[in-house]
């Protein structure tokens, strides 16, 4: 069976959905399937995609922009592919914010198209000022006939087979377009341990980072975005070197993403670095910057506590919560609203969003208390084990065996 995977944009090292792609197709291609990645073109003023990555795979470019025309030209290629499935990866940043993608399963005739929608009831491709009166009047209409989706145009409403990654996505969907049939699959880890296990690994990374055997050690993973809540992190860490004065907090992230480029992300960590010093902290904090795969399991293994302060809480969608599961460290991480069923207490230590000081003291209840980050680490390990990515690649292939039937 030959399966495309169409990614938007197919840079893992700048979008989580392209990392997720190319761990899923590596998955795939150990179960007798012939499958391809195929994108559009990178940008050419951003370089090249940095390497690094063992998920990494070349690109089967078809198309050089999303746009119309773009989008025509990505389904003739498909076409003449052949694939059995075509399987659409569907974030808006990755498509460059464009609604014309929206229009590709109308022009790929026989070909049998499956959506993930990894982001969904957010977003709309209309123009701001036309967006208050087609919410109101028209995309209701339009979705309860499932005609067209207002974010992912036909791209859930033509599709064989629309896939969510959590059950908030899964009800949001259900709910604008009810005729759809939906199938959840959970996300996996975006990392996996590469580092290998053991005190001598902690203790060696703790060295090269000039940091004592013992000292308390803070650690989010993930791009580094606003929405992120750094600047709460940031408060919750002073706070939290009043009784733990050698505390530190490692920043490992690319602050350069699809969603935050160039310009934009180069200022952000400007005033990141910013609100580090004005606090006095410099010395307390690395920011890492992007980093490889190995790199990341490395810096993750030397911490005692992951911290993941999402301004709109944090769900089983973020393959940074579900690495950091996969590393086995205690998490703190804020709420979601409403909460995601998925993600209870026994997996994380959960506080409200943007509150920096409910946060330090989540983490220093944490640091204080072997028995409660023992059983946060097992319960965050359970977590793990229950996003698999055998478990994952075996729902996928399940799902297109069933429809080439």
């Amino acid at each position: 069976m030959k399966v495309a995977l169409v990614c938007g944009d197919y840079r893992p090292s700048r979008d989580g959905v392209a990392h997720y792609v190319g761990r899923l197709a590596a998955e795939l291609a150990q179960r007798e399937l012939q499958v391809v990645v195929a994108s559009g073109a990178p940008d050419r003023e951003e370089g090249d995609t940095p390497q690094g990555h063992a998920c990494m795979a070349r690109p089967w470019i078809i198309t050089e922009r999303w746009t119309f025309g773009g989008t025509v030209r990505a389904a003739q290629a498909l076409r003449a592919a052949t694939p059995d499935i075509v399987h659409v990866q569907f974030a808006p940043s990755a498509y460059a914010w464009s609604g014309a993608v929206g229009l590709l399963p109308a022009l790929l005739r026989e070909a049998r198209l499956v959506t993930t929608v990894h982001e969904y009831a957010w977003w709309s491709w209309a123009p701001r000022r036309l967006a208050p009166l087609l919410d109101r009047a028209v995309w209701p209409q339009l979705e309860r006939r499932c005609l067209w989706d207002r974010e992912a145009g036909f791209l859930t409403t033509r599709a064989a087979a629309v896939v969510t990654t959590n059950c908030s996505a899964t009800n949001a969907l259900q709910a604008r377009l009810p005729a759809v049939g939906v199938v959840e699959v959970p996300i996996g880890a975006n990392v996996p341990i590469l580092a290998g296990p053991g005190e001598d690994l902690r203790q060696h990374v703790r060295a090269q980072l000039g940091l004592a055997p013992d000292a308390p050690v803070l650690a989010f993973f993930g791009f580094v975005h606003a929405v992120k809540g750094i600047r709460h992190l940031i408060e919750a860490l002073a706070l939290v070197r009043r009784d733990h004065p050698d505390a530190h907090l490692l920043l490992v992230g690319g602050f350069d993403s699809l969603a935050l480029r160039g310009r934009e992300a180069t200022d952000y960590r400007q005033q990141v670095e910013a609100m580090i010093a004005e606090r006095d902290l410099t010395a307390a904090v690395t920011v890492t910057g992007w980093q490889p795969e190995d790199a990341v399991s490395r810096l993750l293994s030397a911490a005692d506590v992951a911290v993941l302060p999402f301004t709109a809480g944090t769900t089983i969608k973020s393959g940074s919560l579900l690495t950091c599961a996969e590393h086995a460290l205690p998490i703190v991480a804020t709420a979601a609203d409403p909460p995601d069923p998925a993600l209870n207490s026994d997996a994380a230590l959960l506080v409200d969003p943007r509150d920096g000081p409910g946060l330090a003291k989540a983490i220093s209840r944490v640091l204080e208390d072997s028995q409660l980050a023992a059983a946060l680490s097992a319960g965050a390990r359970r977590l793990a084990d229950a996003h698999g990515w055998p478990a994952i690649a075996d729902a996928h292939l399940r799902l297109y065996q069933e429809l080439a039937r």
